[in-house]
């Protein structure tokens, strides 16, 4: 196959021994890291045969579900699921993986665990439902690449009985519309009449946002400046450009002494976050 890498199934049971999370499915990671000669260097982390999920947690109305996995020389991986009424969806990504691991990471500048965290892209599913995606697809953040596929998941199981119905990723849903042969009855004659093109409305363009400055603050100190602009775009049903507004987006987040986390939101929600 083009991915070299183990499958992982993960079946966690709650008190009553009946499964609570179930999850199967393929990953690997492309990483760049620095080399104590000072270039930047790509590598392949792969699954290795021997998994372990220690720390996974059912979740419940009030706690969320977490899925987590260990394996190789120090790396884990972990995604927390939450739930409400109707749907349950992933929420954050944590990746920790061992530059001591030299098979994988060698000459690594930086030595240890490095742990990144990054959001969920995926779309809420629908309670007593499993989602599932054979196709690959990846996430992206900082100097990670992330790439999943043969995905099977549930969280939330009710009665203990993995579900039958399923929610499909994108990836796996054909978008072409089938070829239908021509018959007597859609077969049409081509006319001579040259109709007019309709007139065409061009898309109204997106300004460029505006710059604002953002900051925190540890004790009295600066400890986190960015002046930028900013503008989302939200590929759904159709492309969609977002501008973010600095006069109604509020900075929040913390220093510390090896990471700092810089998130704007509007009051109501994270907008985004470094």
């Amino acid at each position: 196959g083009f991915f070299q890498s183990y499958a992982i199934e993960v079946d966690i049971k709650d008190a009553s021994n009946a499964t609570c999370l179930y999850a199967d499915w393929m990953m690997r990671f492309l990483i760049t890291y620095e080399s104590n000669s000072g270039d930047y260097r790509s590598t392949t982390l792969n699954l290795s045969s021997s998994v372990t999920h220690n720390g996974s947690v059912c979740g419940n109305d009030t706690q969320a579900a977490l899925l987590a996995v260990q394996f190789g020389e120090g790396h884990s991986w972990s995604i927390n699921m939450t739930k409400n009424n109707e749907t349950y969806q992933g929420d954050f990504i944590t990746l920790t993986y061992n530059t001591n691991d030299t098979a994988v990471f060698p000459d690594a500048k930086r030595k240890g665990p490095v742990t990144v965290l990054m959001k969920d892209p995926l779309h809420p599913v629908q309670l007593n439902t499993v989602f599932v995606c054979h196709s690959s697809y990846s996430i992206e953040a900082e100097n990670i690449t992330q790439i999943f596929w043969n995905v099977t998941v549930q969280a939330f199981v009710q009665n203990g009985t993995v579900s039958k119905k399923e929610s499909r990723c994108p990836a796996d849903t054909p978008t072409s519309a089938p070829t239908v042969p021509p018959t007597t009855a859609n077969v049409t004659t081509a006319s001579t009449t040259t109709l007019s093109p309709a007139p065409t409305t061009a898309p109204k363009p997106v300004e460029n946002p505006d710059t604002g400055n953002y900051s925190l603050k540890s004790g009295n100190k600066t400890c986190f400046l960015a002046t930028v602009g900013l503008q989302l775009n939200v590929s759904q049903d159709k492309p969609l450009l977002i501008n973010i507004n600095p006069k109604t987006t509020v900075a929040d987040g913390a220093c510390g002494n090896t990471t700092a986390t810089l998130k704007l939101n509007d009051g109501n929600s994270t907008l985004i976050g470094f």
